[in-house]
């Protein structure tokens, strides 16, 4: 069977490219990432997977802590957490923003996939979502783990050489895994790079194996 991943490209395609038609990526994206964190919810979660409760009720449900926690104009915990997010700062520097309530057209989406029991997708619906708005603006994320600390130089390097094979600017985002001996993984969307001493170490003892 597909993973979660495989199985909400689809719908995170669909959803950004009407999103995209009609100039509400943003309102889309704000919706996408406030369901995904209240899907993640453990007991929230179990709740959707409760037969007894209709696909309507739990599309419904959804909907309805957007629009009263998020679109309301009282400063509820969900707007706090959209305003102060990763990813979501450059859109809500003011802290007087206003989010509009769900739109029938995301009401819709939503609506489908509660009717396919898909709505434990939403954490790889927004995921995906993200890297198509990413592309589209040609900004691509590079998640670059190494055995030691960047120098400024390689950093340099690194984002010049992957910005000309991507066609697109570079977001490098860093951490250090001392396991790695030497070399880096790279790692872009689902494309993963592996340079590292300790891949080379384990491509060398599966060859030695064959």
């Amino acid at each position: 069977m597909a993973d979660l991943s495989t199985l909400a490209r689809p719908y995170a395609k669909a959803a950004f490219d009407y999103a995209n038609e009609n100039g509400v990526v943003n309102e889309w994206e704000n919706f996408l990432f406030i369901a995904s964190e209240i899907v993640k919810d453990k007991s929230f979660h179990t709740w959707l997977d409760n037969p007894a409760v209709s696909n309507e009720h739990k599309s419904s449900a959804l909907i309805d802590l957007y629009n009263t926690q998020v679109a309301g104009e009282s400063n509820s915990a969900f707007k706090q957490l959209l305003s102060e997010s990763q990813g979501h700062k450059e859109l809500n520097q003011d802290s007087s923003v206003s989010y509009p309530k769900v739109s029938s057209a995301l009401s819709n989406f939503v609506g489908q996939l509660a009717q396919q029991e898909r709505l434990t997708l939403l954490p790889g619906v927004y995921e995906h979502y993200r890297r198509h708005k990413a592309q589209s603006l040609k900004q691509l994320d590079a998640y670059v783990t190494t055995a030691y600390p960047l120098t400024s130089e390689q950093r340099e390097m690194i984002q010049t050489r992957l910005a000309a094979s991507l066609n697109a600017s570079v977001v490098l985002h860093e951490s250090v895994d001392p396991s790695l001996l030497a070399g880096a993984t790279i790692k872009v969307g689902d494309k993963i790079i592996d340079d590292s001493m300790r891949g080379k170490l384990q491509q060398l003892k599966t060859q030695l194996m064959a």
